[in-house]
């Protein structure tokens, strides 16, 4: 699978560690891929840390190069989101806001103009997750 290259590389790097986690189902921009490292319990005097990429390859070929180092994750934009506080109880956030996804929900269409409020409304199919992964019929 091929991932989206962040949008602009000259920033990568430059975004604040602290984001989201997961959460909001739509994606607008990917920022850069992470690949954070957790020092072992040893080495109590070192905090988490990360290393950031422009694309998704890069990520993945440091996972084998730096010392304990997880799975690539992609810090996006979404310049719009769906929260679901309660379950099943969608609502359409129209507030920028930056989070770390795993890179497998960057599989999902990025959101364009329709995506959140065929999502949200009530002649949506069933399973609204088909929005969202562009499997469904649009009216």
């Amino acid at each position: 699978m091929t991932y989206p290259d962040a949008v602009d590389a000259t920033r990568v790097g430059s975004y604040p560690a602290h984001a989201f986690a997961g959460g909001g189902y739509v994606w607008d921009e990917v920022l850069e891929y992470r690949v954070w490292c957790s020092p072992s319990l040893d080495a109590k005097d070192v905090a988490d840390y990360f290393y950031a990429f422009a694309t998704f390859a890069e990520a993945e070929a440091a996972v084998n190069e730096l010392p304990d180092a997880e799975r690539p994750v992609a810090l996006v934009l979404q310049r719009e989101y769906i929260d679901e506080s309660e379950d099943g109880g969608y609502r359409h956030v129209k507030q920028e806001r930056v989070t770390e996804w795993p890179v497998e929900f960057l599989t999902r269409p990025r959101r364009d103009e329709r995506t959140i409020p065929d999502f949200l409304a009530p002649d949506s199919p069933a399973n609204r997750l088909e929005i969202l992964r562009g499997q469904a019929l649009r009216p």
